[in-house]
């Protein structure tokens, strides 16, 4: 059973500047509600209860946040506004919340090596918040938390994307095991590729199951050309051993890293709820 999911949170946010100068990029609300609680709702609608998340300078909007706010809750008692805390006190008292730092931005496998502390020697769930996900029925990490239990290696969700976008993702090659689940055995991945180079249009989207081996493998990852530690390097390394499943996941994504896919969500959440 997957009992934790790692959540890497350092990142500077540029792409939204200024309003990330102050503000975590994983507290940027859709609607009311900031994408990382949107991530967390998910892991804990998957069965997961201890929250990794790894934080940098200037994050502590996210502790403060995962946190009951006795002075707050005392002032709006009694009114009609005391339910707008109701979702995320139930995120508080029904998780639990560790923390570290990633004291130097060296890329998503750097991160997720950071959080070894925080995981041990079990297999996890990696969830980017920025990629924000909504389906029907079961979550996304829902979905590959069942893939995991029938293959019992690393899990990546995929998505197909259009060919002008593919420079922007981790990609992946495979050979297809269940034509009636979208799930490949990956045979090659790669990070943000130039067009000449890229395997196919199948792009790696924010969550993961990761068995505890790829600590020591990130830890013999070498750096790429900008001195980042790629988890797509990494993954890699057991894909040549045949250790990695990707899985088209049921479901709709809104990459929420850029502008444009942040408007998009937004306006879809706003439907949704039948503001607009």
């Amino acid at each position: 059973m997957i009992k934790k999911c790692l959540f890497p949170a350092a990142g500077f946010g540029t792409r939204f500047l200024p309003a990330t100068k102050a503000v975590p990029k994983e507290m940027l609300p859709i609607l009311t509600k900031p994408l990382l609680q949107y991530a967390v709702e998910e892991a804990l609608d998957a069965g997961m209860s201890n929250m990794a998340i790894v934080t940098g300078k200037g994050k502590r909007a996210i502790e403060d946040h995962f946190d009951r706010a006795l002075e707050l809750e005392t002032k709006i008692q009694g009114t009609q506004k005391e339910v707008l805390l109701k979702e995320i006190n139930a995120v508080c008292n029904n998780a639990t919340f560790t923390y570290v730092r990633q004291k130097q931005m060296l890329g998503l496998g750097h991160a997720i090596l950071t959080g070894e502390a925080l995981i041990g020697n079990e297999p996890f769930a990696v969830h980017l918040a920025d990629d924000l996900c909504t389906s029907e029925n079961d979550s996304v990490l829902t979905q590959i938390i069942q893939v995991y239990n029938k293959y019992q290696c690393s899990i990546v969700a995929i998505e197909e994307v259009p060919t002008d976008q593919t420079h922007k993702y981790g990609l992946i090659a495979g050979d297809l095991v269940d034509n009636t689940n979208d799930t490949y055995r990956v045979t090659d991945m790669i990070e943000k590729p130039a067009p000449k180079d890229t395997p196919t249009n199948m792009a790696i989207i924010g969550r993961y199951i990761l068995t505890p081996d790829i600590f020591n493998i990130l830890k013999q990852t070498k750096p790429d050309k900008g001195g980042e530690i790629q988890i797509t390097d990494a993954l890699l390394t057991q894909a040549k051993q045949g250790r990695v499943i990707a899985y088209k996941f049921k479901g709709k994504w809104f990459d929420c890293g850029s502008i444009q896919g942040y408007l998009e969500a937004t306006n879809y959440f706003a439907k949704q709820q039948g503001i607009i």
